[in-house]
């Protein structure tokens, strides 16, 4: 793919009212998932699921691209249909996770490092074949007494850095995920010193490693008070901190910040969002990729069971409207009442 071709792609990723869904769930993870819903993790329900998404009449409409998990992107609906052909109809760009998940960070307790690089040149080369445009690799931060270390930020941007230019060069536009962690007690605070240190950490990294920031898109973490925070603050203040952090510490040239909802609710999500476009304009677009902040409701709606499968869609397609509006600033709380039955 060529350098036009890769700002294309970035661009159409953060189109006006668009953003991505994030539907990379690790088999382990989408268990945890079906859980909730009494349904056995099978290769079939899992096809099923995704189906039901990308299925979805109207979807393309806010949903610009889709990060998936390796079996998805090779996999066939019941029809004999590749889902890559399913999102493709609905315009909706096939992305792809390529990271091997966060391990123990080598004497760094309580820390992490992402592995996948081995490899990673020929897995990209084989992704773009099988349709996939962008890619995805995300980095775990921990706030913690004492972390996150400059060694941990280091060696994290090293490998994201590594990993984005890799996926330029075998024509994928990479989202570099850097997400700052909102499980600990922290304050709002604290958060924004952590993410400005690991923005300013991984776009070192991105320049030593020769990165194409045009062609990229970053996909962090707001600044928000970790979970056990007493103190949780408004969408409004989570806006302004999380605009002047990345305005100090994201260049322009990057077309897009689409954000992940790292375990807030869905309506959270995407009044946060709403309220930061509301501050707009910004040098970037500003928009969403969520996973559970998209796809609860869906999931719950369906339940697993086919007579449900319009009403987990049309949950869907409901929760993709509402980000999409809060992409100009133009969700209310109110339009959560439009969807009836669900």
């Amino acid at each position: 793919m060529s350098t036009h071709e890769l700002k294309a792609v970035a661009k159409a990723l953060v189109a006006k009212g668009k953003g991505i869904l994030a539907a990379d769930e690790s088999t382990g993870t989408i268990e945890k998932r079906f859980q909730k819903i009494n349904l056995p993790n099978t290769e079939e329900n899992r096809r099923n699921y995704r189906e039901l998404l990308f299925r979805t009449k109207g979807a393309g409409q806010y949903v610009s691209g889709a990060i998936l998990y390796e079996e998805t992107l090779k996999q066939k609906a019941a029809d004999g249909t590749t889902m890559v052909d399913l999102m493709n109809r609905e315009g909706i760009v096939p992305g792809i996770k390529v990271d091997k998940g966060a391990v123990d960070l080598a004497g760094a307790p309580g820390e992490k490092v992402t592995e996948g690089l081995d490899g990673l040149r020929a897995r990209c080369a084989e992704y773009y074949k099988l349709g996939a445009r962008f890619a995805k690799w995300r980095a775990v931060i921990t706030i913690g007494d004492g972390i996150p270390s400059a060694y941990c930020l280091e060696a994290n941007a090293h490998a994201l850095a590594r990993y984005a230019k890799l996926c330029q060069e075998q024509g994928l536009v990479p989202i570099v995920e850097p997400e700052v962690l909102m499980d600990w007690s922290n304050s709002i605070e604290v958060c924004y010193d952590v993410t400005r240190r690991t923005l300013e950490c991984t776009f070192d990294a991105l320049y030593a490693q020769r990165v194409s920031l045009e062609e990229m898109l970053l996909k962090p973490n707001m600044v928000i008070a970790g979970k056990q925070c007493p103190k949780q603050a408004s969408a409004r203040e989570v806006a302004e901190e999380t605009i002047c952090c990345f305005r100090r510490s994201v260049p322009a040239a990057v077309p897009g910040i689409v954000f992940l909802s790292g375990g807030q609710s869905e309506a959270q999500a995407t009044e946060n969002l709403n309220e930061m476009n509301k501050l707009g304009p910004h040098p970037w677009e500003l928009s969403f990729s969520y996973g559970r902040a998209l796809q609860d409701s869906a999931l719950k709606a369906w339940a697993g069971q086919q007579a449900n499968l319009a009403k987990g869609q049309r949950a869907f397609l409901h929760r993709s409207k509402m980000n999409g509006l809060a992409r100009s600033g133009k969700y209310d709380s109110a339009m959560e009442k439009e969807l009836v039955g669900v």
